[in-house]
């Protein structure tokens, strides 16, 4: 008599094999069967943190199964895949929000470098807070331009919040995040990710690393994504630091859909495929010019539909 399939969320990757949780709490370690045709995006991993698969079992003895099926995801995010050309990177699924950790220094996050964040969680309607970590970092004028920043995304409809570890700033908020959604934490290597969890889940000990004096830029302490279960229907999925955040899937027509203060004029240029560059009637230049949209943002616009990288 062969095993019954049974539904299993992924809770942990580690490149060919899975961290499986089954609807009883169980974790099994599992992976995809034999000849498996994926549907979807071309990825370097087929199967993300968030993931509800359909397994089997495999052995008994030491309590492996094999992944049959991916169930049809609610939304998902994905970068380009550092080694594949190409491919991409599955980040996770099913998220309810993405939470964005932001340093001004030590290391610097670039606006490039959130922009392009915001745009990829855009085009899955997945809503971003922005946390603007390590402010006990910065002098008067550092913690004045934080701000500046802070005013610009939250006119565009994001969540806005400062913390620092040290002093307790925006602690308490920062926990109340989370609760009874899934959650996505990313954000460049040693921006305070791991910190701030151990905050948020003591229980986790999770591993921090300083961040490198000599390049100012963090020290990896993520290498695979992970879901940790923080209370009932709240959970946690930590992402590897991310140096580099290439736009896949979205079309240099449709970008501009993806800045909601673009989104707003869209239809209103006199050409009705305008890229908004140098077109003559063009109402998001006019709204640059007007000082209606950020030249920051602009220069993220460009720089995506020039497939630059402007992550620093």
């Amino acid at each position: 008599m062969t095993e019954p399939k049974k539904k299993g969320l992924i809770v942990r990757s580690t490149g060919s094999w899975y961290e499986i949780r089954s609807e009883e709490g169980k974790v099994y370690n599992g992976r995809l069967k034999g000849k498996f045709k994926l549907k979807g995006p071309q990825t370097s991993n087929p199967i993300a943190v968030g993931d509800w698969v359909i397994y089997e079992m495999e052995d008994e003895v030491h309590q492996t199964v094999l992944i049959v099926e991916i169930l049809p995801r609610q939304n998902y995010l994905i970068r380009k895949s550092v080694h594949k050309t190409g491919q991409g990177q599955l980040l996770a699924a099913n998220i309810d929000q993405a939470i964005f950790i932001m340093t001004y220094k030590m290391p610097k996050t670039s606006l490039g470098f959130l922009d392009r964040f915001l745009v990829t969680a855009e085009a899955f309607r997945i809503p971003v807070q922005i946390v603007f970590n390590k402010m006990d970092l910065l002098n008067e004028e550092e913690q004045d331009q934080v701000f500046e920043w802070a005013g610009l995304y939250q006119s565009l409809g994001y969540g806005i919040l400062f913390t620092s570890i040290p002093k307790e700033q925006g602690i308490d908020e920062f926990k109340d995040m989370f609760q009874g959604k899934i959650s996505l934490m990313s954000g460049h290597s040693g921006v305070g990710k791991s910190s701030l969890m151990n905050i948020v889940a003591p229980d986790l000990h999770i591993k921090t690393k300083e961040v490198s004096d000599f390049a100012q830029k963090g020290v990896h302490t993520t290498t695979y994504a992970t879901m940790w279960e923080l209370g009932e229907n709240t959970y946690l999925i930590d992402s590897p630091g991310i140096k580099e955040l290439g736009i896949l899937e979205i079309e240099k027509e449709e970008l501009a859909h993806y800045f909601p203060e673009m989104r707003e004029l869209l239809g209103q240029c006199k050409f009705n495929n305008c890229m908004h560059l140098s077109e003559p009637g063009c109402v998001v230049r006019e709204a640059l010019e007007e000082g209606e949209i950020a030249e920051s943002r602009y220069f993220s616009y460009l720089s995506m539909l020039e497939n630059n990288d402007n992550r620093r």
